[in-house]
């Protein structure tokens, strides 16, 4: 029996890429034990990463993800879009409906979830000063709601389609290694690469820990104000402990089935779950209204998409671009090197311009619709006086949101729960699936898309992540999850901008890096 766990620690080590792992894990180790031996430090560092990031770089965010925008609409229509992944023999992993449900759960929907209905308060109440907007004001309603058409549709799903189409050509048709460094891959020599492709994946494993923390502390807070407006339970610290270890072994449990079971049954179920929703509040929230608001809304959003998108505030020294969108913008960037690898494994078999459509196109136009509905829902009652949505933020903090808004609807019990296991599902699905590519990228002999990195490798992410997280949202709260974001941010910012240049030159010589068409 020893013998056998021998050879099997063995073999795991031997799969391991050691220049890969280890850098990242001893970082985020670091990170966890500096929170428990010097806080003041801790913070110092964090709060001194957080403020370069968002006075001195915050900028540069802004451009990258309009950049992404433009970039991703004109691959869909030059040639590269013809392309198939793989070759052109190449057979879809997945149908369509179950391509859709995995990308949409595994990449912002746990945010939606959260920040749906939270978000749009905190623009109605305190609006940009440098605007002019009186809070609380009609002006303030269509404000927050051009705000949330921006913060969560096509700037965050460009953000993740660039990395994504990148290193799905490069893996699939140029034969490159399965390896973030891949998404540069026009830019440097196959022999270059394999020198680099180390050094970028451990600096990106690092990022993208930092912003899945980000996002598994969002889904805790958000599970704590489910059992709290269902149970009664204290949404506090000892809560979060038990939401972070059943959710570790939730996810542990989905990673064990393998990619194509655990993550795409849950998906699948999940977003009926989202339908249900939506249904309810159509059927029974102010549909004249958000309707009217959405519709307006949307149309401020795209008239004064550039000005909106590139708001810094650095004119009038107005801090609320840092601390709203250039957080969103750093945390996509954070994420989408990671889980580019994972969305691209999937897409295996479809056309590049099939890809753009499912990563892009249609879920902005869904997290519009969600956002139309849910974040128009919240204003009005809050507007209307039927909850005081900000009095139960103020009490209860942000996750409270969402719970008095469904308290307010008939069945409210029913949808609540029904929400409840939404959040739990998007909080497993998009661990398991950012861990799954964790894993990957630091594991030896991934040679196909649907290869599957040893479990144990998963499972120590996950409980690291959810270790990271805890202790920033017990710590910091709210202000502790922004600064993930910034953390991870940073260093993958630099990594989607020459994603970006590979792009425009996969465009214009699409025919030559191809060498899987060639050879079919």
């Amino acid at each position: 029996m020893n013998n056998t766990n021998s050879n099997t620690e063995k073999s795991l080590l031997a799969k391991i890429r050691p220049f890969v792992f280890f850098p990242a894990f001893i970082l985020l180790i670091m990170t966890i034990v500096l929170n428990f031996v010097n806080y003041d430090a801790f913070l110092s560092i964090t709060t001194l990463a957080k403020d370069f990031m968002v006075i001195d770089m915050g900028w540069v965010f802004s451009i990258v993800g309009v950049m992404c925008v433009i970039v991703i609409v004109l691959a869909y229509f030059s040639p590269l879009g013809e392309v198939r992944l793989g070759g052109k023999n190449a057979k879809p992993m997945l149908k369509k409906s179950s391509w859709f449900a995995i990308t949409l759960c595994t990449t912002i929907a746990a945010g939606i979830l959260f920040w749906g209905t939270a978000e749009p308060m905190w623009h109605l109440a305190y609006p940009p000063e440098s605007l002019g907007i009186a809070p609380m004001s009609p002006e303030a309603a269509k404000f927050a709601m051009e705000t949330m058409f921006l913060h969560w549709t096509f700037i965050p799903y460009g953000i993740y389609a660039v990395p994504t189409i990148v290193f799905a050509f490069a893996y699939y048709n140029m034969k490159r290694s399965f390896s973030v460094g891949s998404q540069i891959s026009p830019l440097i020599s196959h022999n270059n690469q394999r020198k680099i492709n180390g050094i970028i994946d451990a600096i990106v494993l690092f990022t993208v820990a930092a912003g899945i923390s980000s996002s598994f502390g969002t889904a805790v807070m958000n599970m704590g104000g489910g059992l709290n407006a269902l149970f009664g339970m204290d949404n506090d610290k000892t809560l979060w402990i038990m939401i972070t270890i059943m959710g570790t072994i939730a996810f542990i449990i989905s990673s064990g089935t393998g990619l194509m079971k655990g993550i795409r049954v849950l998906s699948d179920v999940n977003v009926y779950l989202y339908y249900v929703i939506i249904a309810a509040l159509l059927f029974l929230g102010p549909f004249t209204y958000f309707s009217s608001l959405g519709t307006e809304a949307f149309g401020g959003f795209i008239d004064n998409f550039f000005s909106k998108a590139l708001f810094t505030g650095a004119s009038s020294g107005d801090s609320w671009a840092s601390g709203w969108t250039m957080f969103y913008w750093s945390n996509w960037m954070a994420w989408a090197p990671v889980s580019a690898v994972f969305l691209a494994r999937i897409a295996y078999g479809y056309k590049i311009k099939e890809v753009i459509m499912m990563n892009f196109i249609v879920p902005s136009i869904f997290s519009t619709v969600w956002m139309t509905i849910l974040s128009g829902t919240t204003i009005n009652f809050q507007l209307t006086g039927k909850v005081d949505v900000i009095a139960k933020m103020n009490e209860q903090g942000s996750a409270a949101a969402a719970y008095a808004v469904l308290s307010e609807l008939p069945l409210s019990g029913l949808i609540i729960g029904i929400y409840l296991i939404a959040v739990m599902i998007s909080f497993i699905t998009a661990t398991d699936s950012t861990t799954n590519a964790m894993a990957s990228i630091c594991t030896s002999g991934i040679k196909d898309g649907s290869q599957e990195a040893p479990l144990l490798i998963k499972v120590v992410w996950g409980i690291i992540i959810g270790a990271v997280s805890l202790i920033f949202i017990a710590t910091l709260g709210i202000d502790g999850i922004k600064m993930l974001s910034y953390l991870g941010g940073f260093p993958a910012l630099f990594l989607g901008v020459l994603s970006i240049v590979s792009l425009l030159l996969m465009m214009k010589k699409s025919d030559k890096y191809d060498v899987v068409s060639k050879d079919g």
